[in-house]
């Protein structure tokens, strides 16, 4: 296996979900025939196996394939061969072969299932890890026919436990969904979910997903999109106790979702070319790190990490000592530890949204 690159583009990693979506990342990917799957989501630079029932067929599913020169890897493997360079030799210490944060670009055509996920409490006493999945997400557009965009987050008409848990053995819908509130939402948001908010992202968005690197998830609608999901699939292959366990029942008023949960982006650092502002950082979470590149000129870069990157505005190149490719619009590259100071030169207004693991 050769020396990889200073950047390291990636390719679509589709990966098979339960709810409909994808035709807005067919667009970008340029497909000639754009389409809503079942493959609504692209897992950038994942060393996170995908759990989806009846598919234990495709084992590396969700793990990224990446191309050094003309030749194949999974990024696993590469990371195994070349932990101090691309990783770093204190991550590869701590985390082994994982990058440990789970990048996703995510396109919604329905409202997906309303779900929760777990804490990191609740998985050590449960599901023997150190990860629960907080999730970041970065609203980037909304279909011209979506009107009101909108998450559920939290209940903002809570009942009781026992009475919900009722309403979810007999799929009352109405009954659970009577617990949400819409959030209104737009391009430009920018929220943390926390593990055990019950939640759910309605149709039409498309989004960058940053979170933990882990696939748990208990479901608390079984069908949505004409799928129905098999039982084992509901409640991660466990009873609906464990399920409502992970849950977090308190009331969440919209007004608190906007002022705790939304997050506001604040300057990093300025240059004459542009600038870097913080979207997530250790004040809401200290699993990874958001940050997002604006870029009018020239933007001279150096971090003490790998990271993750999405062009999602623009066009431009990146520029290092030893090398030097073209970037546009729906872009996606790794920055390997190794790589010192990268250069971005904008040729139009340059966006870039960067992910970093936890320090």
């Amino acid at each position: 296996m050769e020396k990889f690159a200073d950047i390291i583009l990636l390719s679509p990693n589709r990966v098979w979900r339960t709810y409909l979506g994808g035709r807005m990342l067919d667009i970008a990917d340029g497909k000639s025939h754009p389409k809503d799957s079942h493959f609504p989501e692209d897992w950038i630079a994942s060393t996170t196996k995908a759990t989806n029932q009846g598919r234990e067929d495709f084992f590396e599913e969700g793990i990224s394939m990446v191309s050094i020169n003309g030749k194949n890897h999974l990024l696993t493997n590469l990371l195994e061969a070349f932990a101090n360079e691309l990783v770093g030799p204190d991550h590869y210490k701590k985390y082994g072969s994982r990058t440990q944060v789970l990048v996703k670009l995510l396109d919604s055509s329905i409202r997906l299932h309303i779900q929760v996920h777990p804490t990191v409490s609740f998985s050590r006493k449960y599901l023997d890890s150190n990860h629960g999945k907080t999730e970041a997400y970065v609203i980037l557009d909304v279909r011209e026919e979506v009107k009101d965009p909108y998450i559920y987050f939290g209940f903002q008409n809570p009942i009781a436990k026992e009475d919900f848990k009722k309403a979810v053995e007999k799929q009352d819908i109405k009954t659970i969904t009577s617990c949400f509130e819409k959030v209104n939402i737009a391009p430009g948001d920018v929220f943390i979910v926390p593990g055990g908010i019950p939640h759910a992202i309605g149709p039409g968005v498309l989004m960058i997903e940053i979170m933990e690197p882990t696939d748990f998830v208990a479901r608390l609608e079984f069908e949505r999109g004409g799928y129905l999901l098999p039982e084992a699939a509901r409640f991660m292959d466990r009873g609906i106790d464990f399920a409502m366990d992970m849950i977090h029942f308190k009331k969440i008023s919209v007004e608190t979702i906007r002022s705790d949960y939304f997050c506001k982006p604040r300057v990093l650092e300025e240059q004459d070319g542009g600038f870097e502002v913080v979207l997530i950082d250790e004040k809401q979470t200290p699993c990874f790190k958001v940050t997002r590149l604006h870029i009018s000129k020239k933007y001279s870069t150096r971090y003490d990490s790998f990271y993750i990157a999405i062009v999602t505005e623009g066009h431009g190149r990146v520029k290092t000592a030893t090398q030097e490719i073209k970037i546009k619009k729906g872009d996606r590259f790794l920055i390997p530890f190794s790589t010192e100071i990268v250069d971005y030169l904008a040729e139009s207004e340059l966006q870039v949204v960067l992910a970093f693991p936890p320090k």
